[in-house]
């Protein structure tokens, strides 16, 4: 179902047994998120809430250029509605753990949520991300310690290049995060196979109430 510009799919009431919100990239939707990315996932005791930008961007510059007082105010209301809808998707199922991922500027969002340090998820997963600016601007550094985070991206991609993958996993592993990173050679600007399987490892772990490892061994 759609509702106030956001989609709802998979287990409601108390099918639900975890929860994920998943944020779309720049010029795309939450429609486009369903398709490429819950489309392939088997997570039927998960509920599913991927909210909308106004527009179809989250803001209007690239991540990985300078912080200006524009871009600041529009990053400052795509996290204060991303936090607002957080809020009330947890208030309808209490208690239950949360993934929140994101693909490309839905990821680099997601990322800035967690350094904001504000209701952290259960786990984080940024596919294709990085932080919004430059390590020499002022940003939130926040991060919950231990927050487990699984952070991608690919050695060509046009929109987050390598350096700043590589800053923004220094940043999650300075700030105390359970990191793990996959960066794909060749990988066009999509989500691949082994993503979606880390999604369902993810999701997985935390319908069973249990810390998610990531694909490490158990």
């Amino acid at each position: 179902m759609a509702q106030g510009g956001f989609l709802r799919r998979g287990a409601q009431g108390s099918a639900a047994k975890a929860l994920c919100v998943f944020v779309h990239g720049r010029s795309q939707s939450p429609e486009e998120m369903e398709s490429h990315v819950l489309a392939r996932l088997d997570a039927p005791g998960v509920a599913f809430h991927l909210p909308r930008a106004p527009g179809g961007s989250w803001y209007d510059a690239r991540a990985v250029d300078p912080l200006t007082e524009g871009t600041r105010t529009q990053l400052a209301g795509a996290l204060a509605q991303l936090g607002a809808e957080i809020a009330a998707f947890r208030a309808e199922y209490p208690g239950l753990p949360l993934l929140l991922a994101g693909f490309s500027q839905g990821a680099c969002l997601s990322l800035e949520y967690a350094f904001a340090g504000a209701a952290p998820p259960q786990a984080l997963a940024a596919l294709t991300g990085c932080r919004v600016g430059t390590p020499a601007c002022q940003r939130g550094d926040a991060l919950p310690q231990t927050l487990p985070v699984y952070l991608t991206g690919g050695d060509k991609d046009p929109w987050i290049p390598v350096h700043a993958f590589a800053e923004a996993a220094q940043a999650l592993g300075e700030g105390g995060a359970v990191l793990r990173t996959d960066l794909f050679p060749g990988r066009g600007h999509e989500v691949a196979e082994p993503e979606i399987a880390m999604l369902k490892s993810l999701l997985a772990d935390l319908m069973a109430d249990r810390p998610p490892t990531m694909g490490a061994d158990r």
